[in-house]
């Protein structure tokens, strides 16, 4: 099967950021190089967007949704394409990418209340960025999908 005949993944993207407007970026566990990237994953069947974002974030970083507050949302999904050593790799080989719906949120806690440590860990670690690091570190297949989200929330950001 061509990528062109699989679906994209439903997703959710989560941009957290500090009082000074640095976003909170995680290194992968699973991956052998720098990959810095942000909260992120599947939206489960009859969950609404919001309310995945609000448990990924949970879930990748322990923070708890009365800690942020939201300040935008994407003005539509995005998408990025699986890089062909991949393909059939991820996600059981049922998807050739994912659609994305991305959320800002304000995070209104301590940094020692987020922790990364948690049941089904993402993160090796974690640390605030701006967003010309974060476009710098993540990895060339999202670049572009980073690059459109910094674009849309970067008013915010400041």
């Amino acid at each position: 099967m061509k990528a062109e005949d699989l679906p994209y993944r439903p997703c959710v993207g989560v941009m957290l950021i500090n009082a000074e407007g640095r976003i909170f970026a995680g290194q992968r566990f699973d991956s052998p190089v720098a990959a810095w990237q942000m909260p992120q994953g599947g939206i489960d069947k009859c969950e609404r967007p919001r309310a995945a974002a609000l448990r990924e974030l949970r879930e990748e970083t322990g923070i708890a949704p009365e800690l942020v507050s939201l300040v935008a949302r994407s003005s539509d999904w995005l998408t990025y394409d699986l890089p062909p050593e991949l393909l059939g790799k991820v996600w059981g080989g049922k998807y050739r990418g994912q659609k994305q719906r991305w959320f800002l949120f304000r995070y209104l806690g301590r940094d020692d209340q987020i922790d990364i440590a948690t049941e089904h860990p993402e993160f090796s670690e974690w640390r605030w960025i701006t967003a010309d690091e974060l476009i710098a570190g993540i990895v060339p297949f999202k670049r572009d999908v980073y690059e459109r989200v910094v674009a849309e929330f970067r008013g915010h950001l400041h």
